[in-house]
């Protein structure tokens, strides 16, 4: 099981961190989407009691603050230790690179930590596989559908339980990508 008081305290850490930022093409604040990904992590850790729930929720609840936020590793690890900071540093895309280049770095970086970190991608994937905003346009789509197959293939063996979601989620979302 998981710690009642970690998780409330890595979403206020959360909360506060992202302010007013509103989940693009919703208008729901960015806490519905930390919070929807920490459901389905929650989910996977009870299918698997041998996952460290505590590590793999904090790092649900913090996997953009460093992406999206401006906060720091050093500051997630001040405040939530080590493992949870190479955690959501490894969730983190490096700006640095090119966009072609982020996420296949994000997930050989992912791969490099335990699997409470992998579930943490494929939850986030899930959750992103909502129906697309309006304004994407139809190559966009495409190639997010593309990128969620590619997390799949990349994080197989993380959970049973996730990968069969992200696969109904995959296959769903080709609604949004005619042709």
């Amino acid at each position: 099981m998981w710690s009642q008081d970690a998780y409330k305290r890595a979403l206020d850490f959360a909360a506060h961190a992202h302010g007013d930022q509103l989940v693009p093409g919703s208008g729901f604040p960015y806490v519905v989407h930390l919070t929807k990904v920490a459901m389905e992590v929650m989910t996977a850790c009870v299918a698997d009691p041998e996952l460290d729930a505590d590590l793999a929720i904090a790092c649900a609840l913090l996997h953009d603050s460093i992406e999206d936020a401006g906060v720091t590793r050093s500051q997630v690890e001040a405040e939530f230790g080590a493992r949870v900071a190479a955690g959501v540093a490894a969730l983190s895309k490096n700006a640095a690179l090119a966009k072609s280049e982020q996420m296949a770095d994000s997930l050989r970086r992912i791969r490099a930590c335990s699997r409470e970190v992998w579930i943490v991608k494929l939850a986030d994937r899930i959750t992103n596989l909502e129906p697309p905003p309006s304004h994407w346009p139809i190559e966009k789509r495409i190639s997010y559908q593309k990128e969620a197959r590619l997390i799949r293939e990349r994080l197989r063996g993380a959970s049973d339980l996730l990968e069969k979601r992200i696969e109904a989620k995959i296959a769903d979302y080709a609604a949004h990508c005619p042709g």
